[in-house]
């Protein structure tokens, strides 16, 4: 291109873009691409100014603040191209087509006839800076006119024609995947675990245990695990006091443990938050009980992107669920499918990111899962095969969660169990079980009885 490298007639113009009048750099009438890499800042790093800067360009817009800085361009681009057949292309941070992004931007865009023409989805780029940290981004070509032909790009993969691309960079219809409170589905409901908030004193780490039991006897029957997203995929040990049916003449005989749960009243009292404050009146539980009475299915809420199964399983209503998402009155039919690439494949198209690592909702990516209408053959079939998983992880007991979901590490019996698995839920699904039945048509698949089911309702 003979204008490339830039030269110094180049036409450009200093300034605050998100704050300028790009009218008054280019006439729309006058514009015909608009091609960018704007700035990756996270929506929890924005400075004031940066936050002030999307207030401008947001206003109106329901939970903008939900947003990375990086789409104020998109809703800038989509903005000045409004009534032009302009097109504008971006190289921005994946986040404005995940999780709880995906609603304030795209609801906007699309409600004004931006179509999709064409998208990279997810891929790695490697920063220049010393540690040579990798942000994961995706570009996406958009405009008021809908393209002829429309293509997904992938590195090592021809481009694929796609009927129409989504939000959240599929060829799938254009539906938005929201926050919502109860399953779609006939399922149990979830929840998340409980949260002392005690300034630590009603939690007892592994290498505390011993001692304090030695020192105060009494307690060890108020004693019990305590079980993080690390605890749980790590295979690590805490422990924490629970006290829900402790007597106060018993609270009283332990001087060691009265101590610690004087200190959280304390550290309650010297809350900011009311709520918080109101909860001294109960300093020997926790600040919110939601534990489970009956065995439960648990979630970590974080997980690392390089497992194809989100490491979930069964844990009795003695271990205290802390930060993680618990599911109460499971069967195995709920796991198998929990369990399923099937649910994978959602999970790591509908959730949101830390990092780059998986970060699961109940509100998001549970409920809003379309569950198979399966026969009772079909529930069977995969109670078998979610059973089978399980056995095999009891083979090998000193293995933690993050050893067999390793994707160098998983044990081959372990790894066949989970496919006969995915066959079966598969079935139920009324899917293919053909290799050329790829993850992305499951997902678009899964969008259409999305879209069925909450049509429906």
């Amino acid at each position: 291109i003979d204008f490339l490298p830039l030269k110094t007639y180049a036409n450009i113009r200093e300034g605050n873009a998100l704050r300028m009048d790009w009218e008054s750099v280019v006439p729309k009438d006058k514009l015909n691409y608009i091609i960018g890499n704007p700035p990756f800042v996270g929506k929890s790093f924005q400075t004031d100014s940066q936050k002030d800067d999307m207030k401008v360009v947001f206003e109106g817009v329901k939970n903008y603040g939900n947003l990375d800085y990086v789409a104020s361009w998109y809703k800038k681009c989509a903005d000045l191209m409004a009534g032009t057949n302009s097109m504008t292309a971006l190289v921005s941070t994946n986040s404005v087509c995940q999780g709880i992004a995906v609603p304030p931007l795209w609801k906007y865009l699309l409600d004004r006839g931006v179509v999709i023409n064409f998208a990279w989805p997810t891929f790695k780029w490697k920063s220049e800076s010393n540690d040579g940290a990798a942000v994961h981004c995706v570009i996406i070509g958009f405009s008021y006119m809908k393209n002829q032909d429309r293509y997904i790009y992938q590195e090592g993969k021809a481009p694929a024609k796609a009927i129409n691309i989504n939000p959240y960079l599929l060829d799938a219809p254009s539906i938005i995947i929201d926050d919502v409170h109860e399953p779609i589905s006939d399922v149990p409901k979830a929840a998340v675990g409980s949260f002392p908030t005690d300034g630590g004193n009603l939690v007892i780490q592994a290498d505390e245990l011993e001692d304090y039991i030695k020192k105060e006897p009494a307690a060890k029957k108020y004693i019990r695990p305590y079980i993080g997203p690390l605890e749980f995929i790590n295979s690590k040990e805490r422990y924490c006091l629970w006290l829900k049916n402790c007597p106060p003449s018993e609270l009283r005989a332990m001087p060691m443990t009265k101590a610690r749960v004087a200190a959280v009243r304390e550290f309650r009292l010297n809350s900011k938050k009311e709520q918080t404050r109101r909860r001294a009146d109960i300093p020997h539980l926790f600040a919110e009980d939601r534990q489970p009475s009956s065995n439960y299915i648990l979630f970590p809420r974080t997980s690392s992107e390089r497992r194809r199964y989100l490491p979930i399983g069964f844990l009795s209503s003695d271990v205290i669920a802390g930060d993680t998402i618990i599911l109460p009155d499971a069967t195995l039919y709920h796991f198998g499918v929990l369990t399923s690439n099937i649910h994978n494949a959602w999970m790591r198209v509908v959730c949101g990111r830390m990092k780059s690592d998986y970060r699961y909702s109940s509100t998001l990516v549970y409920n809003n899962l379309p569950w198979p209408n399966a026969t009772d053959k079909q529930k069977e079939k995969i109670e078998q095969t979610a059973q089978a998983i399980l056995d095999t992880r009891a083979k090998y007991p000193g293995s933690s969660l993050a050893d067999l979901y390793d994707e160098v590490t998983m044990p081959a019996d372990l790894r066949k169990a989970h496919q006969q698995n995915d066959r079966a839920v598969m079935e139920a699904y009324g899917f293919p079980v053909k290799n050329e039945f790829t993850e992305s048509k499951c997902v678009a698949e899964l969008f259409k009885l999305y879209q069925e089911l909450t049509q429906s309702k």
